[in-house]
């Protein structure tokens, strides 16, 4: 644990002193949201020093148009954008005329600022003294809401203490923002209307070139000492922003309070003619509640949440603080309740990756949402896919591609590649056995092959035709290759015959002819339509089956291991122990020339396939591709400790396995990276999930049956997690000498511990 300032708490991510230098890193960390809006942890009131302003609608997005010096044929036109929204969480505050600004105070102290994950809400509080001498107390607290996901609500408390005062708050709604990340500094919204009604206000607005309808809005009440004030306002509107103010003379030691209701409703969900109608009714509904009432429902949504989700720690409250971080914000980024969402990765704390939608989702997400979810949730995200399948036909052809070969997109919104590097927009199309493994998972995870028939066949026949064409046949080798990719590992492009890369390509096609056998004896007409639809005759299937069986896998005799690409052990193979530090992370430090031209890994590659099908190889195999490739592996890449943790957890190596477990779920935490304030690596957190569950708890689905292997760091007490099991929710916990399973269902079910049969029956604890 290397954290500067985020102090350790089982369930609350906390900061206390003010300092400038960390405003943005803070605003990242204590980011909300609630699957449909979220928002970074900016001040609510005005703040002129540095700050990355955020607040993202989801599935709200704009085209930006590709920037590059070289135009290629195929490259994609734009670059999809998450887009920061207008701002419905602004609250200037006047003391006596003086600006509340913390960048300009005479004196700041007690600053304190929690993000609750227990209950879903963020606090902030400090006693300031403004430039005019007057000092005032301020508490705030804001959450958005998960039983009303278009709204969220605000209760701003000011407190003057060493004289009287005129407190003037001024809420308001602001479209003029922009998206630090533009390519050409484009206007993203064109606003249609500005207006107020009694204590609500409303900014619709529309996205240019996507024409997304927005309606910003918000509804404010003041109160002193606990009881509302009924008072004018002025109004103060314009073309692209209206405020509220109110003036109010307070006694020293009296508190006066701004209540606010804000959030957006969008023609996502609404008719786009009704989204004021629509704003006033919800907010409406929220105020009557009152802030307290609709709290007291968001800690209960919270509790349902974290009753499935929750991973409990004992004896090391780091561990546990990263862990509930980690859930906490996939929680906050998708609740599984709308298909057409996905999962970011930056999630809704950053406009880094444009909040799009990558292979993370099936490579890591999945497992996640599929355990502590109903599965429902996960086979929404396979049918995310499914619904993009012309779009990923529409893809391929673009790059010379026929017969209806898919490639899904690197990064897309709509199924459309938006990526705009060359070196992944085309070459790390390993992204395509992702979504194909992601479909065996879930069901080999679920026990529900109805997916396949009804819509997975054919995103299956579309990756196999993909991979069939993509592979060339190598006379000198006699051997099936693939040429001119880009692994898992970015550090290395454009190169032969990636061993991960064309191993999964030769299971993407065996696993879909073994599909379409079990489909075509089992399910009739589902078959009928398929071939109908898809026109796969039993030619094109032999091909396919020539190409998987003779695909080239290059191997060093020497190191008896599968080399990561051809030509690997041409390089200087000088492994990160003997890195300098001060190289390090070289992403930031070196050229991209020298980059390539190291041996240096950014994240697992040949190992991310030892996870994959992991029952393919041997315990000794996995252990010499550990050793052998882990030490020139830097995990500059989110995505990397976690399946290092894995896999050495499986090699009992615990020290190892918990130090991978505590770099993955504390990467934001304790900013390994150094790029925190950029946003949170939402998607590389499922994996934090997957380091305790498969890694220390063992849980794999072998033969159809669950299993589990469990182990415990030496600096852990115990730990507990809970998996739902095709309906049936089983508790794990791990204490040192023994493991409790615990069964929440209806039916007995048999597990497999340490690879002996155990019987689990409702309601009854056993101990093994």
């Amino acid at each position: 644990m290397n954290n500067i300032y985020i102090k350790p708490n089982n369930w609350s991510i906390i900061e206390e002193g003010f300092e400038p230098n960390r405003v943005k890193s803070s605003e990242s960390l204590m980011s909300l949201g609630n699957g449909a809006m979220g928002q970074r942890a900016n001040f609510e009131e005005h703040y002129s020093g540095e700050t990355f302003q955020g607040s993202y609608v989801a599935g709200v997005y704009y085209p930006d148009k590709t920037r590059v010096g070289w135009w290629k044929n195929g490259y994609p036109e734009y670059f999809a954008k998450v887009l920061n929204a207008p701002n419905w969480i602004g609250i200037n505050v006047s003391v006596n005329g003086e600006v509340l600004d913390l960048a300009k105070c005479n004196k700041i102290k007690k600053f304190r600022q929690e993000l609750n994950m227990k209950e879903g809400w963020l606090s902030r509080s400090f006693i300031a003294t403004l430039q005019n001498f007057i000092e005032v107390k301020v508490e705030t607290k804001r959450f958005l809401s998960l039983d009303f996901d278009e709204v969220g609500a605000i209760e701003y408390n000011v407190t003057p203490l060493n004289n009287d005062a005129q407190i003037e708050f001024s809420p308001y709604l602001d479209n003029g923002i922009t998206n630090e990340d533009s390519n050409w500094d484009d206007t993203f919204w064109d606003v249609l209307s500005v207006n107020h009604d009694d204590e609500q206000a409303f900014i619709v607005s529309k996205t240019m070139k996507t024409h997304f309808y927005v309606c910003t809005s918000m509804q404010t009440q003041v109160s002193l000492n606990g009881s509302v004030l009924k008072q004018d306002k002025t109004v103060n509107d314009g073309i692209n922003k209206i405020a509220f103010t109110y003036k109010n003379q307070v006694i020293k030691g009296d508190t006066i309070t701004l209540t606010k209701y804000g959030g957006y409703t969008s023609d996502r969900n609404h008719d786009k003619n009704e989204l004021i109608s629509v704003s006033k009714k919800t907010l409406a509904k929220v105020s009557n509640m009152g802030f307290e009432a609709l709290l007291e429902l968001q800690k209960k949504s919270w509790a349902k949440i974290w009753d499935k989700a929750d991973i409990t720690i004992d004896g090391d409250v780091a561990a546990q603080q990263g862990i509930r971080f980690n859930i906490f914000q996939l929680n906050q980024t998708y609740s599984g309740n709308d298909a057409r969402l996905n999962i970011g990765p930056k999630g809704f704390t950053g406009e880094k990756y444009g909040g799009s939608t990558y292979w993370d989702t099936e490579a890591y997400c999945i497992p996640f949402y599929m355990a502590t979810k109903d599965q429902d949730v996960a086979k929404s995200l396979l049918e995310y896919r499914y619904n993009h399948l012309e779009k990923a036909i529409e893809n391929a052809e673009k790059l010379g591609f026929t017969n209806g070969a898919a490639l899904y997109p690197m990064v897309t919104m709509n199924g459309e590649e938006c990526h705009n590097e060359w070196e992944i927009t085309f070459e790390e199309i390993h992204r395509n056995g992702a979504i194909a493994f992601a479909i065996f998972n879930y069901y080999r995870y679920t026990g529900d092959f109805s997916y396949i028939p009804e819509k997975g066949l054919e995103v299956l026949i579309g990756i196999a035709r993909f991979w069939h064409q993509r592979a060339t046949y190598s006379e000198a080798k006699d051997k099936y290759v693939i040429l001119g990719v880009t692994g898992p590992n970015e550090y290395e492009n454009n190169v032969n015959n990636n061993w991960y890369t064309n191993y999964i390509a030769k299971w993407c096609i065996n696993y879909a002819l073994k599909s379409i056998d079990k489909v075509k004896e089992g399910y009739a007409d589902d078959y009928a339509r398929i071939v109908g639809k898809t026109k796969i005759t039993d030619n094109e299937l032999d091909r396919w089956k020539v190409t998987a069986d003779g695909m080239y896998f290059p191997f060093s005799e020497e190191n008896n291991v599968f080399l990561q690409q051809d030509g690997f052990l041409d390089k200087d193979l000088v492994t990160v122990a003997n890195l300098p530090k001060s190289q390090r992370p070289i992403n930031q430090k070196w050229s991209w020339d020298r980059i390539l031209r190291s041996p240096y890994i950014k994240q697992a590659d040949t190992l991310q396939g030892f996870y994959f099908f992991e029952d393919h190889f041997s315990t000794e195999e996995l252990e010499r591709h550990f050793d052998f490739y882990e030490p020139f592996t830097v995990h500059e890449s989110s995505l990397s400790p976690c399946v290092h943790s894995i896999q050495a957890a499986k090699l009992d190596r615990m020290d190892q396995a918990y130090e991978f477990y505590l770099r993955t779920s504390r990467l934001d935490l304790d900013d390994y990276n150094h790029e925190v304030e950029e946003g949170l690596h939402i998607t590389s957190m499922a994996g934090t999930w997957m380091s305790i569950v498969e890694g220390f708890g063992g849980m794999r689905v072998i033969n159809d049956q669950l299993s589990f292997n469990p182990k415990i760091p030496q600096q852990w007490d115990g730990y507990s997690f809970k998996v739902n099991f095709r309906n049936q929710i089983i508790k794990v916990n791990v204490c040192r000498g023994h493991t409790h399973f615990e069964l929440e269902g209806a039916q007995d079910l048999e597990i497999l511990v340490n690879g002996k049969p155990v019987l689990i029956t409702p309601n009854n604890l056993v101990k093994v």
